[in-house]
């Protein structure tokens, strides 16, 4: 029916809808243009480096595929990305923890709220590399803060290198993560939860559901989208770690804590293997891909929930 509508239309009326639909185009063009200069065009040109043994000097020669199957022998490769995949675990449900009380805190006006939602973003606005110094001067063992403080304190017997051994390294990483990502995020779920009408709360609260309940059967199935983002967000930024490990650990202890993409920076600019490096590239924005269609069934909206 709409297009026999369309079709006998008078003239100027689909002349109208025409310029219409041209300054729609004009209005979407630059950020259309956008992306294909800076994903699409980069995109194709990685997938067609992928497929060829690429020198930085010299020329390069098509391999094929030559370079995915060299990726399913790189045992560091997979050790990578295995570390990153706990990683990514333990960093995420550390922000979430952080985050959401933070988020039920400063949702509601309450006196000094504006302060403190300003104080717990604030360190969001650091860049990544500016926060890993900041805190690889903290961690350091003579002239940092955190252990030559607790030896001034008498909190220990000697100063404890942080970044020694695994364990220790790791968690302060989480602590720097965390200290930096859960403001952003915080942000994030106090929107979603000033987004549920407060009408569905009050409702709640007459027929005797307590705090828990309206949290379980109210606050998580409604911010169930609000959680999808964050949730993406907070698993592609872990999955693409690469600052806090090359400044602060530059990989150590003894390679213990190299990311997939400090690999993937290791093959392509100290190697100088860009060919291969622009495969594992290809290789991790699958996972990428993959985790973000998981995470979104995941967290899809139930049928019947408006």
């Amino acid at each position: 029916m709409t297009s026999i509508a369309a079709t006998t239309a008078p003239p100027r009326a689909r002349k109208v809808a025409g310029r219409q639909q041209w300054i729609g185009l004009l209005y979407v063009a630059p950020a259309v243009a956008l992306v294909v200069v800076f994903f699409l065009i980069p995109l194709g040109m990685t997938a067609w480096m992928s497929l060829h043994n690429w020198p930085l000097m010299g020329e390069h020669s098509y391999i094929g595929l030559g370079n995915y199957i060299a990726i399913l022998r790189d045992t560091r490769f997979w050790n990578a990305l295995r570390f990153t995949a706990y990683y990514t675990v333990i960093v995420t449900i550390a922000i979430f923890v952080v985050a959401f009380p933070l988020a039920l805190f400063v949702e509601r006006p309450r006196p000094l709220t504006n302060l403190y939602r300003t104080m717990f973003f604030m360190p969001a606005v650091v860049g990544f590399a500016s926060a890993s110094l900041l805190w690889s001067w903290l961690l350091n063992v003579d002239s940092g803060l955190f252990s030559p403080a607790a030896y001034d304190l008498g909190l220990i017997d000697r100063k404890f290198n942080l970044l020694a051994t695994f364990q220790p390294a790791f968690w302060s990483i989480i602590a720097m993560v965390v200290w930096k990502v859960a403001g952003f995020t915080m942000i994030i779920l106090m929107a979603g939860l000033q987004s549920i009408p407060q009408d569905l709360q009050e409702a709640a609260v007459i027929d005797g559901a307590g705090p828990f309940a309206r949290f379980r059967a109210i606050t998580l199935p409604l911010m169930r989208r609000t959680l999808a983002l964050a949730l993406i967000l907070s698993v592609a930024g872990s999955i693409l770690a690469f600052d806090q490990f090359y400044i602060i650990l530059r990989g150590g202890p003894r390679n213990q804590t190299l990311t997939a993409v400090y690999w993937i920076f290791n093959q392509s600019f100290v190697s100088f293997k860009l060919g291969y490096g622009a495969a594992l590239s290809m290789v991790l924005l699958v996972v990428l891909v993959a985790l973000s269609l998981v995470q979104l069934w995941l967290l899809r909206k139930p049928e019947g929930l408006d």
